[in-house]
């Protein structure tokens, strides 16, 4: 088992105890980005990922109901084929060209595009549910660090809001969110 599924599991896991505290009545409300509500979140999730892995690697994930009827089991059926994919090392350390990425194994892929996404909108989901927004702060550090270095091609990406100013003494959680263009 490589740290890369460790990473998944413990990441998706977070995410999976966030969604199951959900109540549900609460999949309704408001959610960053503006213009999401809670289940968007997850929608998101499910139906841009499943995409890419099927474009970029052929690799078809299991159907799991509707997030419109079940948003809680259209998390669980993802998390858990995504995790079996990372936990086979055969299909983890296998090579792909991937659009806008590069050459590289699927694994280093899921953790860089998909692990990554899934970090961030737990706060996303937290926010808009009620629940605690507390993110990992080394994680968020390295995200952070990461990003830093990117910031052009990441506006220019669509998939970021404009980064919002806070104070040069934030902690890192704040100024992670701030950089993606959430409002903490």
């Amino acid at each position: 088992m490589s740290s890369l599924a460790d990473e998944h599991r413990r990441i998706a896991g977070a995410f999976t105890t966030t969604v199951e505290g959900t109540a549900p009545e609460s999949w309704d409300q408001p959610a960053p980005p503006t213009g999401w509500v809670a289940r968007d979140v997850v929608r998101h999730l499910v139906e841009w990922f499943p995409a890419f892995l099927q474009g970029a690697a052929g690799i078809t994930l299991p159907a799991g109901p509707s997030v419109d009827d079940d948003p809680v089991g259209a998390w669980r059926t993802q998390a858990d084929a995504v995790q079996v994919l990372l936990d086979d090392a055969d299909t983890a350390d296998r090579e792909h060209d991937l659009p806008h990425i590069g050459r590289m194994p699927l694994g280093q892929a899921i953790d860089m595009i998909y692990t990554s996404d899934v970090f961030m909108h737990r706060w996303d989901l937290a926010r808009a549910t009620g629940q605690d927004e507390t993110l990992d702060p080394d994680k968020c550090a390295a995200m952070l660090g990461g990003m830093l270095p990117m910031d052009d091609a990441l506006r220019q990406s669509g998939q970021y809001g404009p980064r919002v100013h806070v104070p040069d003494d934030a902690d890192v959680q704040t100024k992670l969110l701030a950089f993606i263009g959430r409002t903490p």
